[in-house]
């Protein structure tokens, strides 16, 4: 196991524990500083372990970090439902 894998394994944990221990308070922030650290995480998996291992990676870290995502899902399909009628 590469080391990027290992890292990836922390950042993991603590993305679920920060979800866990999310409340009200500050959850914009900890999601800021998982994605902050997760990108380089990502990038650093893919060069070492290709392409296939990083869209792995990817889909677990979307999971974890889905409330930040689908907003974003939700405004693409709105910008490409405007243009494709």
């Amino acid at each position: 196991m590469t080391t990027s894998l290992m890292l990836v394994g922390i950042w993991a944990v603590a993305a679920n524990l920060a979800v866990v221990v999310s409340g009200r308070d500050d959850q914009w922030g900890r999601v800021y500083a998982l994605i902050a650290s997760g990108v380089p995480l990502l990038g650093l998996v893919t060069w070492q372990n290709g392409p296939l291992v990083g869209l792995i990676v990817l889909a677990a870290g979307m999971s974890v970090l889905l409330w930040p995502v689908a907003p974003r899902g939700r405004w693409i399909d709105r910008l490409f439902g405007r243009v494709a009628k």
